[in-house]
């Protein structure tokens, strides 16, 4: 079994170029996380990665899912750290670009209005335009028109805009449980992987050559021309480096 987790402020469609390719090997869970694309999002909720972990160990529970392999990306990727201190029956872990290490996090401008006492009328003021121009800046290769689109839809499905500014938390939160989470990634003993776009600007090669001076066990593979999402940028390149993972 293999559990897809995907990042802010995006959804499951993030995948949607590995699916095929992925669900002819294995079984594939992909959920929208509370807060992001077709799930609920609740007006004034107080979103947390360790509620989005509690979900998603509830959701493996309800299907009867004993033990995983997890892929996962930015939002994703910590609330994979969250699952690893707690000990979670994950069989092995793969991390696309995310912020591992908080210290080596780089927010962008939008990232920052929204976490700041702004973040209110920054998320109602966002509009299909000034999420396309925002979004596309973290790719190496800007997503076509349509993609954009797409992407857009799901983010704001369900009064999505409204929940940017909640969600947004995760920034400090990684701050404030970077002990707990960069510790469980140091601890690690299970099959790991980080798949890195390397041109990514929030966590790019800055965070990996920070990462293998803190743990220089770690598995890595770099993707020279890529960004922020390297699942939709280089869907190719991520399946080879996950397949050989896995083995």
């Amino acid at each position: 079994m293999l559990l897809l987790v995907h990042g802010y402020p995006t959804s499951s469609w993030d995948w949607v170029q590995l699916w095929p390719a992925l669900t002819a090997r294995y079984d594939v869970i992909a959920l929208d996380m509370l807060g992001f694309g077709e799930s609920a999002k609740p007006r004034g909720h107080r979103y947390s990665i360790f509620e989005q972990a509690d979900l998603v160990q509830a959701l493996l529970a309800q299907l009867g899912v004993a033990t995983c392999h997890a892929l996962v990306h930015d939002y994703g990727v910590t609330v994979g750290q969250e699952l690893l201190a707690r000990g979670a029956a994950l069989d092995s872990i793969a991390f696309l670009n995310g912020g591992l290490l908080p210290e080596t996090h780089r927010p962008r401008l939008i990232q920052r209005l929204l976490a700041s006492p702004l973040g209110p009328l920054i998320a109602k003021l966002t509009n299909e335009r000034t999420f396309a121009k925002t979004f596309a800046a973290v790719f190496a290769k800007p997503p076509s028109i349509a993609e954009l689109h797409s992407f857009w839809l799901l983010a704001s499905k369900n009064h999505g805009t409204s929940a940017l500014q909640g969600l947004i938390s995760y920034m400090p939160e990684r701050r404030a449980h970077r002990e707990r989470w960069v510790g469980a990634l140091m601890e690690a003993t299970l099959p790991l992987l980080v798949i890195n776009g390397s041109l990514d600007p929030v966590s790019g090669a800055h965070m990996v050559d920070r990462l293998l001076e803190l743990r220089p066990t770690t598995q890595v593979v770099r993707l020279a021309a890529v960004g922020h999402y390297p699942q939709v940028e280089a869907p190719a390149d991520v399946l080879a480096a996950y397949l050989a993972f896995r083995g």
